[in-house]
């Protein structure tokens, strides 16, 4: 089967990432990326190999985009504490969108894939490693300007504002409470 005429690579991917984030993984079939993409089964596995390739992909585009995101925000100008809250809450409202309820793609695949599949599991560490980086420089740079006084390695300290952020992400899938999720976002940045 001949691609479409306006078949673009990226394009695909992108569509297949937002199916995968909707529907996880084991819950997308062939049939749902063809529909998402455009593209018949045979283009479909011609140009990427098949179903678990494309997740993999899918993982590459969101580190890209939605992960390359999250440094944006980190990497912004203010105080530390503030550019940290505004990652937070930059999720937090993602989170809440009942149009966009789908979370974090990367604890997504975290969550239902990573324990089993070596090469999903990497894919997502990549994400939270660049994520850890960056909250290790915006904890380092705080901690300069005398704003965050949280003794002990920067990277322990990170890690714990990561692990803070990706619990909110997992709180707000079951609770829609803002006041009671920025509440926990306010708490975590008070104990810097």
């Amino acid at each position: 089967m001949a691609r479409p005429r306006e078949f673009s690579e990226d394009r695909v991917v992108t569509a297949a990432m937002e199916t995968f984030w909707r529907h996880g993984y084991e819950g997308t079939s062939t049939r749902d990326l063809c529909d998402s993409t455009g593209l018949g089964p045979s283009s479909l596995y011609n140009t990427f190999g098949g179903k678990r390739q494309l997740y993999l992909r899918a993982l590459g585009h969101y580190y890209d985009t939605a992960t390359a995101e999250q440094v944006e925000i980190l990497r912004g100008p203010g105080p530390a504490k503030k550019r940290l809250r505004a990652m937070m809450l930059h999720a937090l409202d993602a989170d809440l969108d009942p149009a966009d309820a789908r979370g974090c793609f990367a604890i997504n695949a975290a969550v239902e894939a990573a324990g089993l599949d070596p090469e999903v599991k990497e894919a997502v560490r990549r994400s939270f490693d660049r994520v850890e980086d960056e909250l290790c420089a915006v904890v380092e740079e705080g901690r300069r300007a005398g704003e965050i006084r949280s003794t002990g390695d920067a990277r322990t300290v990170a890690r714990r504002v990561q692990s803070a952020y990706y619990g909110l992400r997992v709180l707000s899938r079951v609770h829609d409470d803002r006041e009671i999720l920025l509440a926990t976002v306010e708490g975590a940045l008070a104990d810097l």
